[in-house]
């Protein structure tokens, strides 16, 4: 089954993108783009069938919670994943509060924002296969396909804290850095900090490329997404 996804994004490109990327991922597609809360209510309200809203929170008439309190009170029970560069833990919150099902930050790349969907869309495919009546443990797998992330368990011998504290320095370096950089601000060895660097490119949470300059071979840096 197709899913029918609504972006709801006031920025053209932006929009234009997410349309793009949901145009590429295999069983979704676009069933209309929106640049406002009163735009998205209105084509949720014409005969256009929606499954899934991908919601920005800052519209230019209203914000993205406003917006769901509102199609919630009319009966509108379509999913909705947050799009947006809101980090404010209350905003996080009140959206959980509200169903939203899952959450992505900006900026992200298409492997992201691909990995999202198919979260969403194996979510769907349980869902639908699942009995009139649901044992715990079919509601537990149902729950626990939204809460974990793709590629989120770390490889073998890798630690949550290092893992943290690498991708906090890389998040608040004005420049990229390279391996050794990244292991001086974190008080780990060189050797350490490029393997969790190597990790967050191949996953696609920072970009690697080569850093020219002085003599002998290039070194690589390494810069948040």
């Amino acid at each position: 089954m197709t899913i029918r996804v609504l972006v709801v994004e006031d920025e053209e490109l932006a929009a234009e993108a997410h349309a793009a990327y949901t145009a590429r991922v295999e069983g979704f597609e676009v069933a209309g783009v929106a640049r406002s809360a009163q735009e998205a209510a209105r084509l949720l309200n014409s005969d256009r069938h929606v499954d899934l809203l991908l919601l920005d929170m800052h519209l230019p008439d209203g914000h993205g919670l406003g917006l769901l309190q509102k199609l919630r009170a009319a009966g509108h029970l379509c999913d909705v994943i947050a799009v947006t560069s809101a980090r404010d833990a209350d905003v996080v919150r009140h959206a959980m509060a509200q169903g939203v099902v899952l959450y992505l930050l900006k900026p992200f790349t298409f492997a992201t924002f691909r990995a999202k969907l198919e979260q969403y869309a194996a979510y769907r495919a349980q869902l639908a296969a699942a009995p009139a009546e649901v044992v715990q443990d079919e509601v537990d797998r149902l729950f626990g396909s939204l809460r974990h992330t793709p590629g989120g368990e770390l490889p073998k011998g890798m630690s949550a804290e290092t893992m943290r504290d690498i991708t906090e320095a890389l998040r608040a370096a004005p420049q990229p850095l390279s391996a050794s950089e990244a292991a001086e601000a974190v008080g780990a060895s060189r050797v350490t900090a490029r393997r969790y660097l190597e990790h967050l490119a191949d996953t696609g949470r920072a970009e690697r490329r080569p850093r020219y300059g002085g003599s002998g071979r290039p070194e690589v840096e390494y810069r948040w997404r």
